[in-house]
């Protein structure tokens, strides 16, 4: 069975070993390592903060055009965040806020297209809610527009009788 997170080449002599797997990053409170410097895996400079800005543009309708410095705050402002790379291109991402025991908010949780259908959003969902600042929470909040029967399979449900808001400035 094919996996993305176990795609392997098989060299002559029968040995296996990984081909570009997939590395998921946990990364501190706020992601100061990737909002200030860039660091991706293994804290290696790569950009990273320009990574997330292509990310969104390519596969994220509702991050579209994102600058630098509304990154940086939306980092910021995260209790959790969680990246996955294959090699040095960043392949997935996701985020929450929490107020640490009754509620928490999943953010920006985006694939990129041609690695959708492979466990990787579920891989961020799952890491996500396993974070400190979300395990204990009562409910887990996220919003989608276009993936409610994807989050349906993690579990979510339909948030009735409430009704989401907006006030639009």
């Amino acid at each position: 069975m094919h996996n993305i997170y176990n795609q392997r080449a098989q060299c002559s002599d029968a040995i296996y070993r990984p081909v570009n797997p997939i590395r998921l990053v946990r990364h501190a409170k706020g992601a100061p390592g990737l909002r200030w410097l860039g660091l991706g895996p293994n804290l290696n400079p790569s950009r990273a903060l320009l990574k997330l800005q292509r990310l969104f543009d390519r596969h994220a309708i509702w991050a579209r055009g994102r600058s630098f410095a509304q990154l940086r705050r939306l980092l910021a402002g995260s209790d959790a965040v969680v990246s996955l790379w294959r090699g040095k291109r960043l392949v997935g991402f996701g985020r929450a806020t929490s107020d640490g025991f009754s509620r928490a908010v999943l953010w920006d949780i985006v694939v990129a297209g041609d690695l959708q259908g492979h466990g990787l959003g579920r891989r961020v969902i799952e890491e996500l809610l396993h974070t400190p600042p979300v395990v204990g929470v009562e409910r887990v909040y996220l919003m989608t527009t276009k993936s409610a029967g994807f989050y349906r399979q993690l579990g979510f449900q339909d948030a009735n009788p409430q009704q989401l808001m907006v006030l639009r400035r």
